[in-house]
């Protein structure tokens, strides 16, 4: 089976599409084309892939990106068996003569745009509505996949959910340590971008430090340059996932401050399981699924519940773990005990892979239609060339010069 998959929104490393999904993808037996921003992103493609280089939409700049996508996809979708996208936006950028389309769904999209800084305000309510209508059209021209339960609701059909679950190491790597916290995952506002800064400043009279990994919204980034600039944090930006993670083990626990937004009431933050899978205690708002899942299984707690927007309690709920190697130990194996159980990846990825497949009615045997790498502003040259870059050989063409 040859998948084309394709964001002009996401990183191209997000690690739902590029480290979850299309890994499971590679690992059994399929090819992939990936159509993604990788030189606004500066990313190197992974060397088994076949790369087409999009613009990236961000803000209110939309129309170049999908535009290229609408000829991108008009050129490759004709020759993959399976159309995965990971946009919603893309909904607008979709070619007649394509395979069978899945739409990867991410997000409640309709509730998002509340918290979208990019979106004029008087438009984000008027806007759910004809968003909600544009998905209940989608489900009637192309497969869905959910990656939360909680968006079954939104859909008149039933779709299947790919979790968006995490690899859980069999044993932790290092146990939980005592002078720094972590955050994992995009920054903005409602993913309590500010809670994170004053979180850190608390808590550096103390010896500990907030770590933080992500890429940020552009109205959060000149205040976390700020906090980063007076020492109140440590903000590393953009990490691949795979990195990330080795970072923050040993942290002595993992922070997720979300606000009380539409968008976030139905969502499991993957950053907790993340947290759990690596033996992190977890310090979380009290989002019902994060709620659930950290103080309400019945293997015990993995971690702290404290109120919205309540960074003293989060900051008490630091040094409250950092003075009791007891609890941070309990709390470190009950979340990997759960994790492991109920949130190891692949498990979940043999079912992803299965239900393309079957979509598809392909098996993993079967060779691509093409394989050729299109990275638009690089020079492409016709046949391989051994002096080039090992990171594109073996793609069909050989692209000289880099991704970035």
């Amino acid at each position: 089976m040859h998948a084309l998959v394709a964001t002009v929104v996401h990183h191209p490393e997000d690690a739902r599409i590029l480290h979850r999904q299309i890994r499971a993808l590679l690992d059994a037996g399929h090819t992939v084309t990936y159509a993604a921003p990788f030189r606004e992103r500066g990313v190197t493609p992974w060397p088994e892939l076949t790369v087409v280089d999009v613009p990236r939409a961000a803000g209110r700049r939309r129309m170049k990106a999908l535009r290229a996508a609408r000829a991108v996809l008009a050129e490759h979708a004709p020759k993959a068996d399976i159309l995965l996208f990971h946009d919603p936006e893309l909904l607008l950028a979709l070619p007649e003569n394509r395979p069978v389309t899945v739409w990867d769904v991410h997000e409640d999209t309709a509730a998002a745009l509340l918290t979208k800084p990019w979106l004029p305000a008087p438009l984000r309510r008027p806007l759910g509505p004809v968003v909600r209508g544009f998905e209940r059209r989608a489900e009637q021209r192309m497969h869905l996949l959910l990656a939360e339960e909680g968006y079954r609701d939104r859909f008149r059909l039933d779709h299947p959910v790919v979790p968006n679950t995490t690899y859980v190491p069999e044993r932790i790597d290092r146990s939980p340590g005592t002078d720094r916290v972590v955050y994992l995952g995009h920054l903005s506002a409602a993913r309590g971008a500010a809670e994170l800064v004053e979180l850190g400043r608390r808590l550096r009279p103390h010896g500990v430090r907030v770590e933080v990994i992500g890429s940020a919204d552009a109205e959060v980034r000149q205040l976390l340059r700020d906090a980063q600039q007076d020492e109140a944090i440590q903000w590393y930006g953009f990490v691949p996932n795979d990195q990330a993670l080795r970072m923050i083990s040993g942290a002595a626990a993992g922070v997720s401050l979300l606000h009380d937004t539409p968008n976030y009431r139905h969502s499991l933050p993957t950053k907790v399981v993340e947290y759990m899978a690596h033996g992190l205690p977890v310090i979380t708002s009290p989002t019902p699924a994060a709620q659930a899942l950290v103080t309400g299984r019945p293997e015990g707690h993995c971690g702290t519940v404290v109120p919205f927007g309540d960074t003293e309690a989060a900051a008490e709920a630091v040094l409250r773990l950092r003075s009791d190697p007891r609890l941070r130990a309990r709390f470190s194996r009950t979340g990997h005990a759960i994790a492991r159980t109920a949130f190891h990846w692949p498990v979940q990825a043999k079912l992803f892979v299965r239900q393309l497949e079957e979509w598809a009615q392909a098996v993993p045997s079967r060779q691509p239609k093409s394989q050729e790498s299109v990275l638009p502003h690089h020079a492409v040259s016709s046949t391989a060339d051994p002096r080039a870059p090992k990171r594109f050989r073996g793609i069909g063409r050989t692209v000289s010069g880099s991704a970035a």
